[in-house]
């Protein structure tokens, strides 16, 4: 709007008029908590892929990619789009080839929408080579695992490749949550070995977690951060712990999304107390895009179980993909409609554990997701497993969707009244007793000093 109203001014008033013009609207935009929030991120993303460069990194070439399902064959056409040779991987011939005739799909869709040209997409495709047997990847400079979440697998596929590849060539997996470490453990050569978690889907989404490792030696670190700017990715470096980062703060958000269905919030409730606060989706309709399905595998095979989403999952219910998950879809589109059905679900699941449901708002939803999501953010930095509260902030706006215009999460918290967070954090602890609602004790101290510092002011 202040665009266009320049361009009125240019049009309406004295050159000098608009001129004076312009810059107040300029004086005021650059003050405001958008303006902060894009500038933190700029030098957020600069600050992020400065590594220990005390060693060279390596040049990468030839890479392999571990699986031709959806994670595999992004992660190939990351590779292929930036100009390198890659070999696609999988033992299954006919999960290979469902994998290669996606990849062309995709690139086919890409020039039909112009947004890729017929000669780029043929290059970027002959660029993944396909391969059925483990050793004809044994030149590459690095390969990415991308197999099933399970360890076993994972260690066995690492032990395979510490067989076969050169000697100075890295070994790293996609995984999303499984310790580095112990996959690590599976080789005689842990300090090439790193996580490179990309994001679905990984040859469009930018964010790329670099897991270090215990082991992981600085040059295979440094490696791979230029490596990610290379495919045109915001690498962010992270430590070891169950879900990383992202994946760790995002089980602390959405640990009570359940407890909110039965104590009476509605799905679609939810989901507009989130894109009120400036997500383009709530998470309801985020896991029905998703397909719940997915998670619904995870949780079975870790012996877990998760009301109402298991529930749905047992009917078919899957999502989009189905026409019905937490919200029902008329054939052909993805706009979610309320679905009695599954108002029906939660009050039956209400019933029966004797929940009495209520009205919930809009704010408890808010405290109950993304103070939560904070809190842990604040014990991940604790801990070390984030070097800064801006990288923290990069991970979730390229990676989850937190609204750019608020800068992340953690830099959002700042903005606000710390101690306020805290108190609805401490109240909510003594309410229900979870862990994700202790107050983490930097964030506390946090709230403390910043108290301290407006009181002596």
């Amino acid at each position: 709007m202040a665009v266009v109203d320049a361009l009125r001014n240019a049009a309406t008033l004295s050159p000098q008029e608009a001129l004076e013009r312009e810059r107040q609207s300029f004086a005021i935009l650059r003050a405001s908590p958008e303006s902060a929030a894009l500038r933190h991120l700029f030098f957020a993303e600069r600050v992020a892929a400065k590594v220990d460069r005390s060693t060279g990194a390596t040049d990468i070439k030839t890479v392999g990619v571990i699986g031709a399902g959806t994670m595999g064959r992004g992660i190939a056409m990351a590779f292929a789009n930036a100009g390198l040779a890659v070999h696609l991987f999988d033992a299954d011939p006919e999960a290979l080839a469902r994998g290669l005739d996606a990849i062309a799909a995709t690139y086919g869709s890409a020039v039909n929408r112009g947004s890729l040209s017929a000669q780029t997409a043929d290059q970027a495709r002959s660029a993944i080579q396909p391969h059925s047997e483990l050793p004809q990847l044994a030149d590459c400079d690095l390969v990415v695992e991308a197999a099933f979440e399970d360890l076993a697998v994972k260690q066995s596929i690492f032990a395979a490749l510490d067989a076969i590849m050169r000697p100075g060539a890295i070994l790293a997996s996609n995984t999303s949550y499984l310790d580095i470490d112990t996959i690590a453990s599976a080789t005689r050569r842990p300090e090439a070995v790193l996580g490179l978690h990309f994001f679905s889907p990984a040859q469009v989404m930018k964010l790329v977690e670099v897991v270090r490792g215990a082991a992981t030696a600085p040059d295979v670190v440094q490696t791979a951060v230029a490596l990610a700017k290379r495919l045109g990715k915001v690498p962010v470096v992270v430590g070891v712990c169950p879900g990383f980062v992202g994946n760790r703060m995002l089980g602390a958000r959405n640990a009570e999304l359940v407890d909110l269905l039965l104590a009476g919030a509605s799905p679609m409730q939810v989901d507009a107390a989130f894109t009120a606060f400036g997500w383009a989706m709530g998470p309801f309709a985020m896991q029905d895009m998703a397909g719940l399905d997915i998670s619904w595998r995870n949780r079975r095979a870790q012996g877990e179980s998760l009301p109402v989403a298991d529930d749905l999952c047992a009917a078919g219910r899957f999502g989009q993909k189905t026409g019905a998950g937490y919200y029902r879809y008329e054939t052909g589109s993805r706009t979610p409609m309320p679905d009695p059905e599954v108002a029906a679900l939660i009050g039956r699941i209400a019933a029966e554990r004797g929940v009495v449901t209520r009205s919930i708002s809009d704010r408890e939803i808010i405290e109950r997701t993304l103070y939560p999501m904070i809190n842990e953010g604040f014990r991940i930095l604790e801990e070390g497993i984030a070097a800064r509260a801006s990288d923290i902030d990069l991970v979730w706006v390229h990676g989850y969707g937190f609204p750019r215009a608020l800068g992340g999460p953690l830099h959002w918290a700042h903005r606000q009244d710390l101690g306020a967070i805290v108190a609805s954090l401490s109240a909510w602890h003594d309410e229900t007793g979870k862990a994700i609602f202790q107050p983490a004790a930097s964030l506390v101290a946090l709230a403390q000093s910043t108290s301290n510092r407006e009181t002596s002011s």
